[in-house]
Order: C-alpha cells, then sequence, then structure tokens
C-alpha cells in the first residue's frame, strides 16, 4: 500500500477509535487545565464525564460486526466494544471512588486523573489489539502509569516499596515479552494474529515459535497475576492507595485478560496450550486461596482472591471454545463490579492514615451496625466473591466452570469447586467480623477507628448501589449477557470458515 493510501485509509479509521482517542484527548487536556489552573476541582469529574460517554457509546456497539481497524492493528465491534465498556465503566466508578478518598488524604492532585485516563488508553489498546506490537504498546501504556499511580503517597515507605517491586518485577517481565515477540516474529515472518495461523499451518510449528509463545504467556501471567508469576501482588495492593487498587485489580486484568483471548483464539492451535493453561490454573487457584485464609489485613486478603480469581478466568480458557472465552468476558464484568465495591468500602472504612496498609480485619468489628450501608454492601460483595446464588458472582462461576466440564475437563472444574468452597472461609469471615463479632474485646483499637473513619459521600454510596444492584440483576438475568458474549466468538468463527 502507498503511504498516501495508508494516510487516508488511517483517517478513515478514526471513529473506529473514537473512545480512545476520546480518552486520550481529554488527559491532555486534563494536563494543561491542571497546569493553568493546579488541581482544579472539576477535573475529576470531567474524567468521570468522559469515561462515562465513551462506555455508553461502546455499550451501543456491543451488536457491530467484528472488524479491523489502522491496518488491522486494532480490532472494532462485538467483543472490542465489550471489553472496552468493562474498562471504561471501571474507569468512571474508580474516579468516584478516587476523588473523596484524595481530597480525604490532601493528595487530590490533578495529574492523578491524567494518569487514570492514560492507564485507560493503554488498556483500550492492550484490549483490542491484532497484533504483537500494540499489545506491546498498551501493555506498556498502562503499565507505567500504573507504576506512578501506586507510588503516589511519596512520604509513605509502604506505597514507595510497592511502586519499586511494581516497577521492577514489570520491566522484568516485559523482557520475558518482548523476547517471546521476537522468537515468535521470527518463526512465523508476522506480527498479525491472525496471519500466525496460517503461517504455522503452512510451514508446521517450529520450537522456535513455542519458545516465543511460552515466554509470551511469563509477560501475559504477571499481567493477569497468575501463578507462579504473582509475588508482587499483595505488596502492591496494600501499599497503592485502595480505590486505585480497585482500578489496576479489574480494569488492568480485565484488558489484559482479553489480549490472551485475542492471541488465544486468533494465533495459537488450542490443542497444544489448553493443558498448559489447565495446569496454570490449578496452580494459581491453590495458591490464592490457601494464602489468603491467613490474611489479617483485607486489602491483602483481596490481593490473594485477585490470584485466586485469575485462575478461575483461566478454567475457561483452557476449555478453548467458544463458550470458554464467552464465559470468560461475562466473568471479567462480574469480577469488576465486585472487586470495586469491595475495595470502594475498605477506602470508607480506613482510618490507619497509611493507605489501609496496616489496619487489620479485626479492628472493624462490628463496623456494619454503625455503617449499615456499608456491612450490607461488603455482604453483597463478598458473598458474590464466593459464588452464592443468586448474585452474579455464582452465574460468573457457571460461565467458565461450563465450557471446561464440556470439553472434559472434569478434575480441573472440581478442583475449582473445591477451591471456591475453601474460599467461603476467608470472605465470610470478612462478613463475620462486621456484624458478628464483638467489638468490646478491642476496645481501644475501636475508639481510634470509630473517631477518623471518612463519611460516606454521594458519588462512593452511588458508585456500591450501582455495583450491588448490577450485580444483583447479572444473577437473576444473565442469559442474554451470556449468549452476547459467546456470540462474539462463534460469529468470527463463522466468519473465518466462509473465508477462502
Amino acid at each position: 500500500m502507498e503511504l498516501s493510501d495508508a494516510f487516508s485509509a488511517m483517517a478513515a479509521d478514526l471513529p473506529a477509535i473514537s473512545s480512545i482517542l476520546l480518552v486520550g484527548v481529554m488527559g491532555m487536556a486534563m494536563v494543561v487545565l491542571d497546569a493553568f489552573r493546579n488541581d482544579a476541582r472539576s477535573i475529576p469529574w470531567l474524567g468521570v464525564g468522559t469515561l462515562t460517554v465513551a462506555a455508553v457509546w461502546e455499550a451501543f456497539h456491543f451488536g457491530a460486526a467484528p472488524g479491523t481497524a489502522f491496518l488491522g492493528s486494532v480490532r472494532t465491534g462485538g467483543f472490542a466494544a465489550f471489553i472496552n465498556t468493562i474498562v471504561l465503566g471501571a474507569g468512571a466508578l474508580s474516579l468516584l471512588l478516587v476523588e473523596p478518598y484524595l481530597r480525604r488524604m490532601r493528595r487530590n492532585y490533578g495529574e492523578v486523573y491524567a494518569l487514570v485516563m492514560f492507564a485507560v488508553v493503554g488498556m483500550l489498546l492492550l484490549g483490542t489489539a491484532n497484533n504483537l506490537i500494540s499489545i506491546f504498546v498498551g501493555l506498556e501504556t498502562m503499565s507505567v502509569c500504573l507504576y506512578v499511580l501506586t507510588g503516589l503517597v511519596r512520604e509513605d515507605e509502604g506505597a514507595i516499596e510497592s511502586a519499586l517491586k511494581y516497577f521492577l518485577l514489570g520491566a522484568f517481565s516485559t523482557g520475558f515479552f518482548l523476547y517471546g515477540m521476537a522468537l515468535i516474529y521470527g518463526a512465523t515472518g508476522t506480527m498479525y494474529l491472525p496471519e500466525m495461523t496460517n503461517a504455522l499451518q503452512a510451514g508446521g510449528a517450529p520450537l522456535l515459535f513455542w519458545a516465543g509463545v511460552a515466554l509470551l504467556f511469563i509477560g501475559f501471567m504477571f499481567k493477569v497475576s497468575a501463578a507462579p508469576f504473582h509475588m508482587w501482588t499483595p505488596d502492591v495492593y496494600q501499599g497503592s492507595p485502595t480505590p486505585l487498587t480497585g482500578f489496576m485489580s479489574t480494569a488492568a486484568k480485565a484488558s489484559a485478560f482479553a489480549s490472551l483471548i485475542l492471541v488465544l483464539f486468533y494465533a495459537l492451535p488450542s490443542e497444544r496450550w489448553s493443558s498448559v493453561l489447565a495446569v496454570v490454573a490449578v496452580l494459581t487457584m491453590v495458591i490464592g486461596n490457601v494464602l489468603a485464609l491467613s490474611q489479617a489485613n483485607v486489602k491483602r486478603m483481596l490481593a490473594y482472591s485477585s490470584v485466586a480469581h485469575a485462575g478461575y478466568v483461566l478454567v475457561g480458557l483452557s476449555a478453548g471454545t467458544a463458550e470458554g472465552y464467552g464465559g470468560a468476558m461475562f466473568y471479567l464484568l462480574v469480577y469488576t463490579l465486585m472487586n470495586i465495591g469491595a475495595f470502594g468500602v475498605m477506602a470508607l472504612l480506613e482510618w490507619d492514615g497509611k493507605e489501609g496498609r496496616e489496619q487489620t480485619l479485626d479492628s472493624l468489628a462490628g463496623i456494619g451496625y454503625k455503617r449499615p450501608v456499608l456491612g450490607v454492601a461488603m455482604g453483597v460483595f463478598m458473598f458474590s466473591l464466593t459464588g452464592f446464588p443468586p448474585l452474579g458472582g455464582f452465574m460468573g462461576k457457571v460461565a467458565v466452570f461450563g465450557p471446561a466440564v464440556d470439553a472434559g475437563a472434569i478434575g480441573l472444574v472440581v478442583t475449582a469447586l473445591l477451591m471456591s468452597a475453601l474460599s467461603a472461609y476467608y470472605y465470610l469471615r470478612v462478613v463475620y467480623v462486621f456484624w458478628m463479632q464483638a467489638p468490646e474485646s478491642l476496645a481501644a483499637t475501636q475508639e481510634s477507628a470509630d473517631a477518623q473513619l471518612p463519611r460516606v459521600t454521594p458519588s462512593a454510596l452511588a458508585v456500591l448501589s450501582l455495583c450491588t444492584v448490577l450485580l444483583l440483576v447479572l444473577g437473576l438475568f444473565p442469559g442474554g449477557l451470556m449468549e452476547t458474549t459467546t456470540g462474539f466468538f462463534e460469529a468470527a468463527q463463522a466468519m473465518a470458515t466462509t473465508m477462502p
């Protein structure tokens, strides 16, 4: 293609990436506004409005035919619109929680919200990338912003330690990712995911290719917090500002999993990697749930919980079917609502002045009676994370376990069910402490906590209420959305079989 034709084609593709453009332009506008009106109160609300508008725009494109834009670099319509909606919605909900949280900490910096917007741009690109270069650009754009946000409280040694660990281990995993890209390109001669399958069918799958895939998987497993590449997760989650922890544990994980799904669906023969994902899923579920049992800090417990839930998603992906991929996408939506809600509640119950890093669960004994709205909301999120019906967490597990059963992975699903039952101990312990543990046994600590608990702002209340309602709706009426997510991949498979 001539260079002039390429530029005209890219100009015609601009509407296809309107969400990325809108969020990126607003992020730059927020930087400029902050330069002239330092830490203006309007900056976070500009971000919330932009992300909400973009999320609604993407939601209306669920039924759009799948396609590509910018010379095949990114995917559009269907699957891409769904993952974009999750990322944009998670960003908007997180900003509603971040604004009062940082204002209370007197760190309501305007650049924080611009960094969130730029991180969202990276996530949107990562989750819709159709070639390895786009994946890498999206991954690094997202990661650099998250490294900075993790160490936001520069005076806190815990935050600095978390940011440093995240950066060093992230850079190390990026090296694996880049080397894997190079080996895959050397074996196939292309960076485009769909073309890799054609190259493999023509020339077979050389050892060089599978070595590259293994290194690429290491990079992905780090980003989704899968064992044994999860070691950064508890420290980073514990030391980061709590609402930002909720953001990185949901939006970042959803986009990384979406990118992994695209690689698996378009580039790799499922008979080769399904067993590998099954082994990683078992290891991730066992390590995440077992280590979560002994955690006294709720943020650290939720970090190991996040590891375990990555294992549940991998169970669905190991099936290698359209139902498995669709179920994983549905689970990512439910997981986003559960985790943003849980971290949102904990942000409103912090009193230690160190982003909840040193605050134990027992210090919140009986808090459900003093903050009943937060107590009820946390109960819903904990029951949903456990997988109790009729909440969204139950249907999410049905969506990922069912395809694995259909694929014959009975042992894998039995392990997943046993780990889900084990998780009930540490999830329901939170409910027990909130509502049943007597605060008199911790009188001194409780008195200090009561004096420093922040008030529940209208924006935070709106986020928690919305997450609660959506989890109930998705638990009671999941059918239409689950069929939609599965339909994304069935349509792509049908399109591939009809192409000459």
